[in-house]
């Protein structure tokens, strides 16, 4: 059975056992795969019925979050509640260490050493966490490795000075810099 099938068949379970929250929510899931098979002229498959959940879930987290910015818990509860009902038809999501070895693996991948790599390695690491890891946690765990790894690779012997010689500090002008009259 297919996912579009799966999802069909949930609405009219909900319809008949009157759960109006979940009938909502699947047809609005439905509408935006119809939507896509529309613009794309063509039957949706699987994993991109995934993404078009995927993508609902994460337009609902970024309601949570204003709504609890708003002071609105009780819409941030409906939400959450949403997001439940659309997570039965997602793959299980990676756990922390999962991910945290993705990330390393991509790291070695792609060789990157510096927080400018940080395309690259999400290109190597978007495709095979795609539905199965939040972007943005994702992204924040990269950029934390890469600075990490940024960090150890300048660091300095215990021994050595702090700044190079002749360097003077931030925070004083430098040589040929004018100074403001009072």
């Amino acid at each position: 059975m297919s996912l579009k099938e799966r999802i069909h068949d949930e609405i009219t379970a909900a319809m008949r056992s009157g759960q109006s929250l979940r009938r909502d929510v699947l047809r609005m899931a439905q509408n935006a795969v119809d939507l896509a098979e529309k613009r794309d002229r063509r039957p949706c498959a699987d994993d991109e019925i995934i993404a078009i959940l995927t993508y609902q879930v994460k337009t609902r987290r970024e309601s949570i979050d204003a709504f609890t910015k708003g002071g609105r818990p009780d819409l941030a509860d409906k939400e959450q509640a949403e997001i439940a009902i659309l997570a039965e038809f997602l793959p299980t999501a990676l756990t922390p260490d999962e991910v945290t070895a993705l990330v390393a693996q991509a790291l070695a991948e792609t060789g990157a050493t510096t927080p400018r790599d940080l395309g690259k390695v999400m290109g190597w690491l978007t495709p095979r966490t795609r539905g199965l890891a939040d972007g943005r946690e994702l992204s924040g765990k990269v950029a934390q490795a890469l600075a990490g790894a940024n960090l150890a690779a300048h660091d300095t012997s215990p021994g050595a000075p702090a700044s190079a010689p002749g360097a003077t500090p931030a925070s004083s002008p430098g040589p040929g810099a004018e100074q403001r009259k009072p």
